[in-house]
């Protein structure tokens, strides 16, 4: 599905470089073929933002390509930003008003960093909330990465997520539970998914409020998870957006921390994500940090170009294969006007039934 450059958004120069076809605003016009309008409210901190764009746009431009993809980006009020960030956000991103009044005809959400032990008493709980108000009432379906989820399932079904003490991150297999959903459909029945999180919600607390399990691992749980309607809430408590590099640079960042003084413990490796040959870089790069810890000496120089090239992708076609499952659905059921979720003869309670 071609994405629209309808915007002059640095993320969509980036995307070309990488071998995507983008479309021009004005070339798009002239061509007839359908419109779809997705949402992506990003949520996530300063030096994660723009990534999280090309993340997600890379998903959605990589799915079959029977429409135009107009990505909407938006922010909500309750996140720390630097100026940098601010005056990005002020140039490329929508209002929540501007997408209320023109409407979606889906809507993706991204995780967020988090600063209280309990969801509701983040600053941007009460923003976000008026976002899933709005969505659930008026867009044809919603997708969440990680916290989303986790957000979202809280303020529509009550359920608290459980804290664990250690860090659940790493690439694990996973496998397809429920093979007969169209989310799943002609996707491998066992593959990998990364997972970046201290918190989870269990597969007995989802199915006792009615929501069905699509996709779990044995040794860490739910994966994929959809509302009761089967399509219209859609949560994913991995990251199925993330690039080879991000675990990556998330330990970078880990041992940073730790240099810092900002963790007790050096970190750990993420589970299944470093071969070999890039655990035996960064254990001579562990070695060399501490000794420079030790003596009061600057951190060394975190060997990022040398790892990359041990990093293998596992997640990523999958992810697409999903998506573009969700993206065929959203074809199928929206009206050609954005602000109507379901053509005549759906069932809003029973979507995928396609009743027409």
């Amino acid at each position: 599905m071609p994405l629209v450059a309808h915007t002059d958004l640095p993320t969509f120069d980036r995307l070309r470089l990488e071998g995507h076809r983008i479309l021009e605003q004005d070339y798009a016009l002239h061509q007839d073929i359908r419109e779809l309008h997705i949402g992506l409210l990003n949520m996530m901190p300063d030096a994660a933002l723009e990534a999280t764009e090309r993340q997600f746009l890379r998903l959605v431009g990589g799915c079959n390509q029977i429409a135009q993809f107009h990505i909407h980006l938006f922010t909500i009020d309750g996140i720390e930003r630097g100026s940098e960030a601010q005056t990005h956000i002020e140039r490329y991103y929508e209002t929540f008003d501007e997408i209320k009044q023109q409407g979606l005809d889906g809507l993706i959400v991204s995780g967020a960093n988090v600063t209280h032990a309990h969801l509701q008493d983040e600053v941007f709980w009460k923003p976000l909330s008026e976002v899933f108000e709005w969505a659930k009432n008026n867009v044809t379906s919603i997708l969440c990465s990680c916290l989303a989820s986790h957000a979202l399932i809280q303020y529509c079904y009550g359920i608290v997520r459980t804290h664990h003490q250690h860090k659940t991150w790493g690439v694990f297999p996973h496998y397809v539970v429920d093979r007969s959903h169209p989310l799943v459909s002609n996707i491998n029945t066992r593959f990998d998914v990364i997972h970046s999180r201290f918190n989870s919600i269990e597969r007995v607390d989802l199915e006792r409020a009615g929501l069905r399990v699509l996709v779990e691992s044995k040794e860490i749980g739910v994966h994929l998870a959809v509302s009761p309607d089967r399509f219209r809430m859609v949560f994913f408590q991995g990251h199925p957006e993330y690039d080879v590099v991000s675990l990556m640079k998330e330990y970078k960042r880990e041992t940073i921390a730790w240099f810092q003084g900002l963790r007790e413990d050096y970190p750990p490796y993420p589970d299944n994500y470093f071969s070999a040959q890039a655990i035996a870089l960064l254990d001579n790069y562990a070695n060399q940090t501490q000794l420079a810890k030790k003596h009061g000496a600057v951190q060394p120089a975190f060997p990022e170009s040398e790892i990359i090239q041990y990093l293998d992708n596992t997640w990523r076609d999958t992810a697409k294969a999903v998506f573009n499952n969700w993206l065929g659905q959203i074809y199928q059921m929206t009206d050609l006007h954005r602000l109507i979720p379901f053509i005549k003869g759906i069932d809003p309670e029973n979507p995928l039934s396609l009743d027409l």
